[in-house]
Parts: structure tokens; C-alpha cells; sequence
């Protein structure tokens, strides 16, 4: 008894022992790291205390991916990190080229679709055609099995110089092209054309390096073509480039009128003003703008309405009124830092506020109705302001024609028609050609049973009588993107139904 009592207490002696030493453990691991709020000491004790502490060996570059962007998010909403493959992507589709074969495509079911064979591209050298359908990438199988389309893209693309297989299906014939990829060009520039004896129409879907070369081109071709006044339209314009926005600017201002001036903590003001030679100052303008009209979008848009040199028709802009600057890191990474905010010649600086919801604000512009009462519209909820308010029409797009774009029914129909149309379609050049095409080609009542045949969608009476005029439009214009006229077809059809156009075109 007298043994047992012994051994409890040595028991006890050595479980106190224990729980003293591991208190000083913990106690010693709780030792204050002193830091600052105002310096980065923290990453570095951090990352400091991982290498010292940590209970595994540490990935480092996982870590160091994290970091950075974590820590440029924390900036503003433009700020940002871009691992190699996103920024190859990014600096390709500004520098207006990449690597690839040349070709657009459209996935209206699950298999890609080529639209159009870009002009001069390998593809087109070696034959592929408009309504080709993609089956295999080397030994890839991606039609018939919902192949994500943008892992499809990372497959064709590649180096210049390198070769692909691509087997392809051509009404039943089954055709394998072996393509030596190259440079393709990347257009800012999606469509240029008269719209009347005197009107001309361009639509600008980027600011990228070649945009000043693009736009002077088309703007000239237009001016030969007899046009005394040009509408552009910015809708859905994203931005890119400052300088290209300064450089299309400058064709339309006097000397020294001003078009844009930058400004932030460790960047003086710097202005950027028109130099006078630029040869379009008597042209006539009007700019179309939406809320997908963004950044170098703005910078154009702001500098024509504050020297008086445009109207602008539409909706409020998206609002970023932020230049970032890149930085290169040697491992092909990079980064974008807000470095000033831009200004209009007015001194409008349009950045919208940062809200937590910054990323869905343009959604929340239709809950607050901006997008159908202009009176909803605010200088300082950010963007410029049209200076004739079009709002969104909700009354076209019914029950039917949403179906419709679920099932991307009218995209699969403009394919199958494709089919049994090619030799005409693709012999159509001129757009009056286009239109007599479409008008005899008994498209509607086709349509309407591809529909309810393919997708089991039929529209009611009342539902056809007010979104026929809408649903066709987009049918022909589908369809009429398979001639020769391509894009240049697609938006033209597609102002027959544009209320920002046509209320450009009454003023």
C-alpha cells in the first residue's frame, strides 16, 4: 500500500514536470514579435517564422504565388498579379497577335464550329473552310465529349513554326490538316461600313497596339466611300493601351486642346494634349457607350464630349478611372499596379467607388433602374454620362427567346443551315446580296422548326408577335456571318435593332 502510494506520487511529481515544461513551451512560442503597421516587417517576420517553425518543408513558390496576389488584391479592384500563362495571354491579346493557326470558332453544341478562316493565316493556306467542324487536335478527341472550350484554344494555339494536327469533318467527309502554327493577327477593329450615302459605322472592340493603324485605315476607306460623319461605337469596349486612346483623340482634336492628364502620390500631373495634326477635325462624330465601355473607352469618350467635338448616346459608362503600370518579374510572371488616377479634360476623375460588391455594380444598376430611367444616373456614382440617355428595352427578350439562347438554338440552326448552304453562302460578298439572300431564304418558318423539332421550344402567338423582329435579326445575322462579309455582316444586321444606333442615327 505504502509502495503504491509512492509510485502515484513520483507519477505526480513527473506529470507536473511535464505540464511546467510544456507551459514554457507554449509560453516561449507566445514570445511578442514586435512590428509596425506601417512598414511590411510582418510578411518578413512571417515568412520568417514558416522557414523556422513550420511542420512540413514549405512549397515555397506556392506560397510566394499566394502572397502576391493577395497582396495587390488588397490594393483596388485593377490592381493585380498575373502567373505566366495569364499574362502571355493578356500582353497577346493587346499587342494585336499570338501564336496560333488562325482561325474563330463558335461551340454550338459540343463541337466547335469554324466561323471564319482569317485571311493570309495557315489555316486558310492550307484549305480549312467556314462550317468545318473540329474533331480532333492531335490525338485529342474534343468534338462529342463537352471538351471545355478554353482548354480546346490552349491545344490548337502554340509556338510559331510549330506543327498541329487537326482532323476535321466536312459535310460526311472526315479530313486530317496538318498546320505549321504562326503569328495571327488580333483586330481591334471588329466591323467598318456605311450605314447611309454620308454615315459610316465602326466598331471598336479594344484599345491594342495596332488600334491607331486600324482605325485611320477603316476611317480612311470610309471617307472614300463618301462618309462626311462616323459613329463609333464603344459599347462593350473594355480599354487597353493609354497611348492608343491618346493617339485616336488626337485625330479628332485642335493643337493643344486637351485630352487627358494622370495623377497620383508618386506620379505629378502629367497632361497629354492634342498636337493639331490630326486628320480627321472636321469629321462629324457621334460615340455609342454602355456600361461595358470601360478605361481607355472612357479616356476617348471624355475627351470628345468635353472639347465638344462628339455626342454621346447610350448609358452611363463602366467607371475606371485608374491607369495601371505592368512590371516583369524573370520567372514570366508579372503585375499591374495603380500607379494615378486619369482625369478629363473637365477634370472628371470617373472611377467609381470601391464597394464590396464592385464586381457585380453594373448588375446592380438595373435593381436601381439606372438602366431604364435616366434620371437614375449619377456624376458621382462614377463613368461619363451619355449626353442622350438610352435606356434597355426588357420588353423583346421574352420567355422564348431566352429558351432559345439557353439551347443556343439560333447558333446550332445558323450552323446546320451553313450545312446545306455552303456553296451560295460563301460566294456572298456584298451586303444588299446579303439581305436579298436572307429575305427569299424562308429562314423564319425553318427556324421555328428546328426549335421545336431539335429543342422541343415553341413560341405562343403573343410571344412570336413581340420577339419575332428580335430573334429573327439574331437568326440572320448568324447566318449571314458564314459569308464572306463575316463580322462585318453580323453587326450590320444587327443595328436594324439597336436603339442606341438608331437614336444617333435620328439626331
Amino acid at each position: 500500500m505504502k509502495k503504491s502510494s509512492i509510485l502515484v506520487a513520483l507519477l505526480g511529481v513527473v506529470i507536473g514536470l511535464l505540464i511546467a515544461l510544456l507551459v514554457y513551451r507554449i509560453g516561449e512560442s507566445r514570445r511578442m514579435l514586435r512590428v509596425s503597421g506601417t512598414d511590411w516587417r510582418k510578411v518578413s517576420l512571417i515568412l520568417q517564422s514558416i522557414d523556422e517553425n513550420y511542420v512540413d518543408s514549405v512549397d515555397r513558390a506556392k506560397v510566394s504565388e499566394a502572397i502576391a496576389a493577395a497582396a495587390l488584391s488588397a490594393l483596388d479592384p485593377h490592381s493585380s498579379y498575373m502567373p505566366p500563362q495569364i499574362l502571355e495571354e493578356s500582353e497577346a491579346d493587346l499587342t494585336g497577335n499570338f501564336d496560333g493557326i488562325g482561325i474563330q470558332f463558335n461551340v454550338p453544341n459540343d463541337t466547335a464550329v469554324v466561323i471564319e478562316v482569317l485571311p493570309g493565316g495557315p489555316s486558310e493556306k492550307i484549305g480549312l473552310q467556314p462550317g468545318d467542324r473540329l474533331l480532333k487536335v492531335d490525338d485529342t478527341n474534343i468534338a462529342g465529349v463537352k471538351f471545355p472550350q478554353d482548354s480546346m484554344v490552349r491545344r490548337i494555339k502554340g509556338a510559331a513554326g510549330s506543327k498541329v494536327l487537326i482532323t476535321v469533318q466536312r459535310g460526311r467527309e472526315v479530313i486530317p490538316f496538318e498546320i505549321t502554327r504562326g503569328k495571327i493577327p488580333t483586330y481591334s477593329v471588329d466591323a467598318a461600313f456605311m450605314v447611309s450615302d454620308t454615315t459610316g459605322y465602326l466598331r471598336l472592340s479594344k484599345f491594342s497596339r495596332t488600334t491607331e493603324a486600324e482605325f485611320v485605315q477603316n476611317s480612311l476607306d470610309l471617307l472614300g466611300s463618301g462618309m462626311t460623319e462616323l459613329i463609333i461605337d464603344l459599347r462593350d469596349n473594355s480599354g487597353g493601351y493609354l497611348d492608343q486612346a491618346c493617339k485616336l483623340s488626337n485625330l479628332f482634336l485642335p493643337r493643344r486642346a486637351m485630352i487627358v492628364y494622370l495623377e497620383g502620390l508618386h506620379r505629378k500631373r502629367e497632361e497629354f494634349r492634342a498636337d493639331g495634326t490630326g486628320p480627321f477635325q472636321n469629321l462629324r462624330l457621334k460615340v455609342l457607350v454602355d456600361e461595358g465601355s470601360a478605361s481607355a473607352s472612357e479616356i476617348l469618350a471624355g475627351a470628345l464630349q468635353d472639347n465638344g467635338r462628339a455626342r454621346l448616346y447610350g448609358r452611363r459608362t463602366f467607371g475606371k478611372g485608374l491607369v495601371q503600370e505592368p512590371f516583369f518579374f524573370s520567372d514570366k510572371s508579372g503585375m499591374r499596379i495603380t500607379v494615378a488616377r486619369y482625369y478629363t479634360p473637365s477634370g472628371r476623375c470617373i472611377q467609381k467607388p470601391y464597394t464590396e460588391d464592385y464586381d457585380y455594380e453594373v448588375l446592380r444598376r438595373y435593381e436601381s433602374g439606372e438602366m431604364i430611367h435616366a434620371d437614375s444616373m449619377r456624376v458621382e456614382k462614377g463613368g461619363i454620362l451619355p449626353d442622350v440617355f438610352v435606356p434597355v428595352d426588357t420588353t423583346r427578350a421574352g420567355s422564348f427567346y431566352v429558351a432559345c439562347n439557353r439551347k443556343a438554338t439560333a447558333m446550332r440552326f445558323a450552323s446546320a443551315w451553313f450545312d446545306g448552304h455552303r456553296q451560295e453562302l460563301s460566294q456572298i460578298d456584298k451586303y444588299d446580296q446579303l439581305l436579298d439572300y436572307l429575305d427569299r431564304a424562308g429562314l423564319e418558318r425553318q427556324f421555328l422548326d428546328f426549335a421545336k423539332r431539335r429543342d422541343g421550344l415553341a413560341p405562343t402567338a403573343q410571344e412570336w408577335a413581340t420577339e419575332r423582329q428580335y430573334m429573327m435579326t439574331q437568326v440572320q445575322a448568324l447566318v449571314g456571318r458564314y459569308s464572306k462579309l463575316g463580322d462585318k455582316a453580323y453587326y450590320h444586321l444587327f443595328l436594324q435593332i439597336d436603339d442606341t444606333f438608331k437614336a444617333a442615327m435620328a439626331e
